[in-house]
């Protein structure tokens, strides 16, 4: 990778009281790759998203964002930031076009930017035409797409995605996982994306396998099964995550 990394994670740990949520913890994500995050849960997903947005912050080792240390340059390093949270985060009440108009001034956005951004992004979500609608009017698989469509405004480097299809159905899902990885290609968007579900991953995806707190193997996903002889990526996972080997 010649650019520098978009999200660089260096020796990061974290423990809650004794447990150890996260141990010494490295790796880097580039401009146009697509990282799957994958882990069982427990295994310290959502508590490295944390350290990441700063929720949290890491007693040891560092997080940089576009090259800004997440602790040192909070609000430089954020603003190159998009999260969808595992936990819906839309107000119900508020319709699509009300929840992205909130979004966009708090990043600062001029009124004719944030137009033409909502525009652009709710196009490509085919969810323009539904602007007007009370998000609790949606199904899931649509709030999804706003709350992408929300992220994306402010044109980040990175986008994190926590769990974000849990609970839909399976064509909502096919949808998210095309359109994401769209953006990698077209956009050269960089995207954390944290998942337990094997299905979403592509072959040409880099991946991050997350168990008990310790990257157990990081790579391009048929590099890993290349060097660990296995041959699907469920196996894969089952062997890094049960023989506790690295990669």
């Amino acid at each position: 990778m010649t650019d520098r990394p978009v999200l660089s994670v260096d020796h990061v740990s974290y423990a809650f009281g004794k447990k150890k949520a996260l141990d010494d913890v490295s790796f880097a994500v580039g401009r146009g790759q697509c990282t799957m995050l994958l882990g069982p849960n427990g295994a310290g997903k959502s508590t490295l998203f944390a350290l990441i947005t700063r929720l949290f912050d890491a007693p040891a080792g560092t997080i940089r964002l576009n090259g800004y240390d997440v602790k040192k340059k909070t609000g430089k390093a954020l603003a190159g930031l998009g999260v969808v949270f595992q936990q819906p985060t839309l107000d119900l009440d508020l319709s699509v076009m009300q929840n992205l108009r909130y979004h966009a001034a708090l990043h600062g956005m001029s009124r004719k930017q944030t137009r033409v951004r909502i525009r652009e992004e709710l196009e490509r979500q085919g969810m323009f035409e539904r602007r007007r609608e009370q998000v609790r009017q949606l199904n899931g698989g649509h709030r999804r797409r706003v709350e992408i469509a929300r992220a994306l405004l402010h044109q980040p480097t990175l986008l994190l995605l926590d769990e974000p299809t849990v609970g839909l159905d399976v064509p909502s899902r096919q949808a998210i996982v095309r359109h994401v990885h769209e953006l990698c290609s077209t956009d050269r968007i960089a995207v954390l994306w944290a998942t337990h579900l094997i299905d979403e991953i592509d072959e040409t995806d880099h991946l991050i396998i997350l168990h008990r707190g310790v990257v157990r193997a990081d790579g391009v996903v048929a590099e890993i099964k290349q060097r660990s002889g296995a041959t699907t990526i469920d196996e894969v996972f089952h062997r890094f995550t049960r023989e506790g080997m690295a990669a």
